[in-house]
């Protein structure tokens, strides 16, 4: 890439794309090598989607504040998994749900943050979460709720061309536990190199 040109792709989000990009192998560390250019990568473990503590939302813990202005024909983007797994203990879901992003995908936290960036002149990508199908994890009590929110931001991105949703749904063969780190939760290196290559593909597209 020639040096005056500035990076066009930011990364944002919770540890699903933070995780591994300590030793290079992140989600966006294998943006960058497919594409053969930057990304600024400003994902920070435990963010979350809604939150409203002002000092450490503006370091990072609130994803829309990862936001940082540029020239981006890019925003890769994910989201939502704290508030829903960590944050509701999916008793109090409904209304979470709502607040992130409503059943026909057009309101919400989500659908503004989305909104606002797609007013840049970016393209916005936003990445589902991985399953662990056949293979028993913490956070599969919450799979019915995980699998709404995807599909009212699936319904968010067929109302406008430049939101792309990647769906990992279909990414995990049945019982593999190869695509997910110990904790079966966050992805493996593997894991972040197939996501990589699933986003970098709209992109070069």
């Amino acid at each position: 890439m020639p040096h005056d040109q500035s990076p066009r792709i930011l990364a944002m989000g919770d540890s699903m794309m933070a995780w591994h990009a300590g030793n290079d192998r992140g989600i966006s560390d294998n943006i960058e090598q497919i594409l053969n250019e930057p990304v600024i990568d400003r994902s920070v473990v435990g963010a979350r989607v809604l939150y409203h503590l002002p000092i450490t939302g503006a370091m990072g813990l609130s994803i829309s504040k990862q936001y940082a202005p540029g020239n981006w024909d890019w925003v890769v983007l994910n989201g939502g998994g704290n508030d829903l797994w960590l944050g509701c203990g999916c008793s109090r879901c409904d209304s979470k749900m709502n607040r992130m992003i409503s059943a026909d995908g057009s309101s919400g936290e989500i659908a503004r943050m989305v909104k606002k960036m797609r007013q840049t002149g970016a393209q916005v990508i936003y990445v589902g979460y991985l399953r662990s199908p056949g293979v028993g994890s913490i956070i599969e009590h919450c799979r019915e709720e995980g699998n709404e929110l995807e599909s009212r931001i699936s319904r968010m991105a067929k109302a406008d061309p430049g939101v792309h949703f990647v769906s990992l749904q279909d990414l995990v063969p049945y019982g593999d536990r190869s695509y997910h780190s110990g904790d079966r939760i966050h992805p493996s290196q593997k894991a972040s190199r197939a996501i990589a290559m699933r986003v970098a593909n709209i992109i070069a597209r």
